[in-house]
């Protein structure tokens, strides 16, 4: 490394200020979409001096980002924590082995108070928290349900395939057009009494069902909170994305990138609430909340014509009980599971033990 290294604590103010100068977003890669940039400043859980994150340079090149910022957790006593949520760590190939990497880490871990959640974190990173003060809060499965034969995958796991993508590409379509048409034939006729009420933002009905569902979370959920997480200004759209002037770390940026909010709505009854994401090929669930237990197969099914519409091939939770009531109502051609750890820092002032860290919980897609 040259002497020309800068570290930088980006707080929200800095990272405001940057947004008006478009600091980040000159060069070919940026630590996270502007869309990104500019939702998360509209939270009002973060202070202006709260930390969003620390940047490292090298002669004007960024090497290093770790994504964070902070939260509010519940307590047993019912009082409210501030902790951090560190969203992702990324140091530049070439500096893979210096320094570098665990210089920044621990200087998000002061800055935070050792205040800190991880979600979830790369496999390759694993050696690395064992050695480090921090304690698995939840062990959960991550899984990926396939309702085609997804050619890509293939491809990214066998390089032979590229030459023959095209006659894989039509197998595929055949496949997934058998699966759906089996599925429509199910959800066609358990949907018949079902409407949906699509939202861009809750009003007090929806939060009405909503709160009760989230009152035990340990994020602590307000009507604010949720229509910020839902919002569809996280997400950028690119209709002709080569011509797009950088890439981001972070997941916000592509030709087909959405957020659909919805209510199940049976008899005048909300009986559920959906939100997912759009990405491509992916649907990623977000929010998936029924009131009752005899409404829950029902409202998977609202899930799966919604699926089958917006023309996505595979579903991503890390809902158990959603994911095994799927494959077990549906064709499906494959899922895959894979065990996902949370993590807090040893310093976290939190009662994990009775607390379960669920899908929705730092769920920044």
């Amino acid at each position: 490394m040259s002497k020309n290294l800068e570290v930088i604590s980006l707080t929200k103010k800095m990272l405001s200020e940057a947004i008006d100068q478009n600091t980040y977003w000159k060069d070919e890669l940026a630590p996270m979409p502007k869309g990104k940039a500019l939702w998360l400043i509209s939270n009002d859980r973060i202070k202006d001096d709260d930390y969003c994150g620390v940047i490292g340079y090298e002669d004007k090149k960024m090497i290093s980002f770790i994504f964070m910022f902070p939260d509010l957790a519940n307590t047993v006593d019912q009082q409210i924590q501030k902790v951090y949520w560190m969203i992702s760590w990324w140091v530049h190939p070439t500096y893979k082995d210096t320094v570098l990497g665990t210089y920044i880490y621990n200087e998000a871990v002061n800055l935070t108070g050792k205040q800190i959640l991880i979600k979830s974190y790369a496999e390759n990173v694993n050696t690395f928290y064992e050695k480090q003060p921090f304690s698995v809060i939840a062990s959960r499965l991550r899984h990926t349900i396939f309702f085609s034969m997804d050619p890509s995958m293939l491809i990214g796991r066998f390089k032979f395939l590229k030459s023959i993508k095209f006659v894989l590409d039509a197998v595929d379509s055949v496949v997934y057009s058998i699966v759906k048409t089996l599925n429509a034939s199910r959800f066609k006729k358990n949907t018949k009494e079902l409407s949906y009420d699509y939202l861009n933002k809750i009003d007090d009905e929806t939060w009405r069902f909503i709160e009760p569902l989230c009152r035990k979370d340990l994020i602590h959920k307000t009507k604010e909170y949720v229509n910020w997480q839902i919002d569809n200004n996280q997400y950028t759209q690119t209709p002709i994305s080569s011509k797009h002037p950088y890439k981001a770390l972070q997941t916000g940026i592509s030709n087909n990138i959405h957020i659909h909010n919805l209510k199940i709505i049976k008899e005048n009854q909300i009986i559920g609430f959906v939100s997912y994401i759009i990405n491509f090929n992916e649907l990623n669930v977000k929010y998936f909340l029924v009131n009752e237990e005899h409404h829950y197969d029902l409202c998977v099914d609202a899930l799966i014509e919604n699926f089958a519409k917006v023309g996505t091939k595979f579903i991503f939770t890390d809902d158990t009980k959603l994911s095994d009531r799927i494959t077990k109502r549906y064709k499906t051609i494959f899922r895959h599971r894979v065990t996902k750890k949370g993590l807090a820092h040893d310093e976290t002032k939190l009662d994990f033990e009775n607390f379960d860290l669920l899908n929705r919980d730092g769920h920044f897609y």
